[in-house]
Order: structure tokens, then C-alpha cells, then sequence
């Protein structure tokens, strides 16, 4: 049974396992003796300001969601970048994306904060995704290693930057997927969603086989038409699989049970999910990453 997480503490839950799971991780790399030579680097592609409450009502405007935003959604923008920075021991290198030019700019405080690292610290402004594909194309992958935190307000992830992340088989990823925040509501009952949004959620899947998943024949016809009309047969559950079967289908292992996050009203909103690009490593973090996402 998946742990559930209710209302403003999936904060410091999702934080709490971020942190964990980077512990083990550098915690590994030191004592091993062949893993010690390769270079450790942590990226953040949507790290906020590095603090994690919210200053403005600007907030809900570059949240990036179709739909109005959930209250107690707020609470997940910041926060993720300081906690990596805390890991003992440290990354050797820190990539910290931000698209909001505000917020860009306060992460460069960052380094005044944490003057020892403040040299391995490289702050990127522009969008997530356009950013972090490149900078892993550009990134010899023999012999050094990352873990990646996708930590979107909504859809913005794109499956392209997911599948670059597996491809270098070099990268794990933990990874906040918009489960009812975003993914359900665009997920229309009666028939497939408009085009615009049809198309979002195909970007994100890398494929629109979703329709077939996630809608099926009704038993009545239609008001106009002999043939019958489709309607919405997904849920919560089948979501959550399909999107566990797009990452298995690019990544050497993924977690099976993500940690479900749920807002004060009980409702499903975020999965955080976990999945590892290295075939030889990825027992070993799969088994400490679905550890973590139990409790």
C-alpha cells in the first residue's frame, strides 16, 4: 500500500526523501572505490529561488497550468536546491535551472550562503527543458554521474527531455508527475480533450497511445451518429500506470509504487516517482529510492 501523504506537509515529505535518497547517494560513490573517481553532479531544472515559501501573488501566473492552480500546490515550488547543497558529503558540481528571471537572480544569492561550494555552483536561466537537453548533449557521460530533480508547477516536462535523461544511462531521476493537478483534469469525460490539450499531453507522454488508454467505446450512441461516442474510462490508478510504463520503457529500472501526494481535500495531485538510467546501478538505487517512497 502506497503511503499517502494529506494537504501542506508533502512539503517537507518530498524534501525529506530528496534528501534521504542524496545521502545514500554521495554516501556510495565515497566509499566505493571505482565510484569515487567518477564526478557527482546535482541538477535541479526547476529550482525556484532556493527558499521554499512564496513572497508574492505572481506565483500562480508561471505556474504553467490549463486549469486554476490548487491552494495547497503552492507549497511545492522551492526549497529542493538548498537541500542538496546540505549533503555530507557534497556533489562536486551543482546545476540549478530556473526560467523566472527573479527567481534566477535569488539563486545566485545561493552562493554567498554556502561559500565553500560556492564555486561548484552554476546557475541556468532559461526553460527547463531546452536547458537541461542541452546541457546533458553537451556533457561527456564516461565518467561522471547526476541525479536529476524534475520538480515542475504542472505539465512542463517534456517527454524528450525524460528520454534524454535515460539515454545517457548515467543519469537517475526523481521526478514530480502532475497526476490529478494536471494530467486528469485534462482528461475530458465525454470524448477526447481539445486539440490544444490533446496536444499537451502528448508532448509529455511522447506518444498519444493515451487516447487508446485512457478512453474507450460508450455503450450509447451518439445523438447524431450510429457509431458509439468515446468517453473517459481512466482513473487515478490507470494514470498512474501508464505514466510508470512510459518510464520503464526508456529507463533501465523505475520504482513501482511512487509516493502518492495528496492536497487537504484528500485528492490525489502529485506522484513522486523515481526511476535510474545505469543498468548496473539501478538495483541498488531503485531499492533504496522505493524504500524511501514507503515512508
Amino acid at each position: 500500500m502506497v503511503e499517502q501523504v494529506f494537504g501542506g506537509g508533502w512539503t517537507e515529505e518530498k524534501l525529506s526523501r530528496l534528501r534521504k535518497y542524496l545521502e545514500a547517494y554521495t554516501v556510495i560513490f565515497t566509499r566505493n572505490p571505482r565510484a569515487r573517481l567518477l564526478t557527482r553532479i546535482y541538477v535541479d531544472a526547476f529550482a525556484g529561488s532556493g527558499v521554499r515559501s512564496l513572497s508574492d501573488d505572481g506565483e500562480e501566473s508561471r505556474a504553467g497550468f490549463l486549469f486554476e492552480q490548487d491552494e495547497d500546490a503552492l507549497g511545492f515550488i522551492n526549497g529542493s536546491a538548498r537541500v542538496a547543497l546540505e549533503i555530507d558529503p557534497p556533489f562536486h558540481r551543482y546545476v540549478f535551472i530556473e526560467k523566472d528571471p527573479a527567481f534566477a537572480g535569488e539563486l545566485e544569492n545561493v552562493r554567498s550562503d554556502y561559500p565553500d561550494l560556492a564555486e561548484r555552483i552554476e546557475i541556468k536561466h532559461g526553460d527547463a527543458n531546452s536547458v537541461l537537453v542541452d546541457w546533458i548533449e553537451g556533457t561527456s557521460w564516461q565518467r561522471q554521474r547526476a541525479v536529476v530533480f524534475l520538480d515542475p508547477y504542472g505539465m512542463q516536462v517534456e517527454w524528450k527531455t525524460i528520454k534524454t535523461i535515460a539515454q545517457r544511462k548515467a543519469i537517475d531521476l526523481w521526478l514530480l508527475f502532475p497526476l490529478g493537478q494536471g494530467v486528469n483534469r485534462l482528461l475530458t469525460r465525454e470524448g477526447p480533450p481539445p486539440q490544444a490539450w490533446a496536444n499537451r499531453l502528448t508532448t509529455m507522454f511522447g506518444t498519444d497511445s493515451w487516447r487508446e488508454a485512457f478512453y474507450r467505446p460508450s455503450s450509447q450512441l451518439g445523438l447524431f451518429s450510429k457509431e458509439p461516442h468515446l468517453e473517459k474510462s481512466a482513473n487515478f490508478d490507470s494514470i498512474k500506470q501508464y505514466f510508470l510504463d512510459r518510464l520503464d520503457s526508456v529507463f533501465a529500472m523505475v520504482a513501482p509504487n511512487p509516493l502518492v501526494l495528496r492536497n487537504s481535500r484528500n485528492n490525489p495531485i502529485f506522484l513522486l516517482c523515481f526511476a535510474a538510467a545505469n543498468e548496473k546501478g539501478a538495483p541498488t538505487a531503485v531499492r533504496i529510492a522505493q524504500d524511501l517512497l514507503k515512508g
